[in-house]
């Protein structure tokens, strides 16, 4: 059977958007010559669609989307994944599959295994499917899937399930397995999945059809990638990662390799695709930022250029009594190189003024980092100025290290609506910006080379405070993405106890500003944000 995979990309709510976008990969898909069409999971209501399913029309608004979408479908079937209400007992709802044929919708199936983990709580919506049969076609038996029924604890090790929806389609005697799937990017994800996929077609002896979902959603990312394996577990199929595409492959295809993006390809097209899609699903086709001269802002511009256009990225360059003019001009550099706007404004004034209003309520008090943040805070007011101003979305520019032992500034260098690389620790920001420059130079090489600095205070750089980059993300990655304790930390790199220990304080001290933060994009396995949920008021100490 020639099965075709839809992977589009939604927009949570927008049923008649994506119904549109359904009706013309299934069109795109007939004309390549498919007997089947698979969509990703809940493609007619976005995914995830949170605490939306709640209100009181959303369920009955995209059924009558469903309803009508159907009569697009003919002798074909497409199988659309949406959400259903529940008998009203357990969970309200049933995430689920549509089952579309000649002008109706003939059938439904459920999602089995339901994951409350990292980004997901599907158990504070769904109820799990009673049962999953399976649905003949063209006298082909189709078990119907959904993403998580196929990640099963046999081939994760983790204990997390007692059913394994595959087996049992199976022992119900399908002929070959369909996924429905919204399976969120991290890096080096895909190949993870591709392992994941042929394993379970090998262990089923039976051809299977994975559908992701693409696109940018809030904080996280849908890379798509869909794919296809036979019954021996070989790979027969692959979608793109990061753009819209309709493949069909046969259940009886000859093997193909398999196309894997360098790290920093992916995460570059992550990126670019997270802030394209917020800022148009938001309503934004503007953005504005602060152009220090550093490398987080100008990775920040070369983003925002990527996904809007130089045209519609609008900069300010804003020095204070204590930045160089090296500062400036790179700057200046970056923003001809991208074909943006930067303007120069002078904070130094603004800065001596509120000194100045301080000086009695500070009481003679010596200057410390309190000076130091009022910089960052006159910039902040000059940012979400311009950005009131324009209608331009304010992108903040600081990276995971810093964000994770709040080397930031509240209501300062953090105002924005949008954190582009708040998940990119700073070595891989590094990383990332000597692989765009890999052809010819489009970030300064300046601003790549030179030593990182906030310029709040003469001669300052971030070394002053911070350990070096290389040793700093190494031990968070350990203790925010492994969840390992100080004294596994210690075990595993020989590090001074006193440097553990204060950047494991500091991770902990500083829950009280990333809660206030403005959403980043998330690209690796354990980002600040949904998937990671911490106390501020806690005394727990490892």
């Amino acid at each position: 059977m020639k099965i075709g995979l839809a992977q589009i990309n939604p927009t949570i709510g927008d049923f008649q958007g994506n119904a549109k976008k359904l009706v013309n990969a299934y069109r795109e898909a007939l004309d390549k010559g498919a007997e089947l069409v698979v969509s990703p999971e809940c493609s007619l209501i976005g995914y995830p669609p949170r605490d939306l399913l709640f209100k009181s029309r959303f369920i009955p608004q995209s059924k009558v989307v469903l309803e009508e979408m159907a009569k697009e479908v003919g002798r074909v079937p497409l199988l659309v994944g949406y959400a259903e209400k529940s008998d009203g007992v357990g969970k309200p709802f049933f995430n689920s599959v549509a089952i579309l044929h000649e002008g109706k919708v003939v059938g439904r199936r459920d999602k089995t295994l339901l994951p409350t983990y990292d980004v997901f709580d599907e158990r504070r919506y769904y109820k799990p499917a009673e049962e999953n049969l399976i649905w003949e076609f063209k006298g082909e038996k189709v078990g119907i899937t959904i993403c998580e029924d196929i990640w099963t604890d046999e081939y994760l090790h983790r204990p997390l399930y007692k059913k394994n929806p595959v087996e049992s389609l199976v022992e119900q005697g399908a002929d070959l397995i369909v996924n429905l799937s919204a399976s969120p990017f991290s890096l080096g994800k895909q190949e993870r999945r591709a392992g994941l996929l042929s394993s379970v077609a090998l262990e089923a002896g039976l051809p299977l059809f994975y559908c992701n979902s693409l696109g940018g959603n809030d904080q996280l990312i849908f890379d798509g990638g869909s794919l296809a394996f036979s019954a021996k577990g070989h790979l027969i199929g692959q979608a793109a990662q990061f753009k819209d595409e309709v493949i069909v492959v046969d259940s009886e295809g000859t093997a193909i390799e398999m196309k894997l993006n360098e790290p920093m390809e992916e995460l570059h097209d992550a990126l670019v695709l997270g802030l394209a899609d917020y800022s148009q699903k938001c309503g934004f086709s503007k953005a504005c930022l602060g152009l220090s001269g550093g490398i987080d802002s100008a990775m920040t511009a070369y983003l925002a250029q990527k996904a809007l256009g130089g045209e519609s990225v609008h900069g300010l360059t804003m020095p204070s009594p204590y930045s160089s003019e090296g500062s400036v001009d790179d700057s200046l550099v970056l923003a001809e190189k991208l074909g943006m706007r930067c303007d120069r404004v002078e904070i130094s004034d603004t800065f001596q003024t509120v000194k100045e209003a301080m000086k009695v309520p500070f009481d003679g008090a010596k200057e410390d980092v309190t000076e130091e943040n009022m910089q960052a805070r006159i910039r902040g007011v000059y940012l979400m100025s311009l950005s009131n101003k324009s209608g331009a979305l304010l992108l903040t520019t600081g990276n995971k290290s810093e964000l994770a032992v709040g080397y930031c500034t509240m209501y300062g260098d953090m105002c924005g609506g949008l954190a582009v690389i708040s998940d990119v620790p700073k070595t891989m920001v590094y990383e990332l910006a000597r692989w765009i420059n890999r052809d010819e130079e489009i970030i300064p090489w300046n601003t790549i080379n030179k030593a990182p600095s906030a310029e709040l205070r003469p001669d300052q750089t971030d070394q002053d405070t911070l350990p070096e980059y290389e040793v700093l993300d190494e031990i968070l990655e350990m203790y925010v993405e492994d969840e390992c304790s100080a004294e596994e930390i210690l075990s595993a790199t020989g590090y001074k106890e006193s440097l553990v220990r204060w950047v494991q304080r500091r991770v902990d001290l500083n829950e009280w500003k990333r809660h206030q933060a403005a959403p980043g994009l998330r690209v690796t396995t354990k980002a600040f944000g949904v998937g990671r949920r911490m106390p501020i008021a806690q005394r727990f100490q490892e």
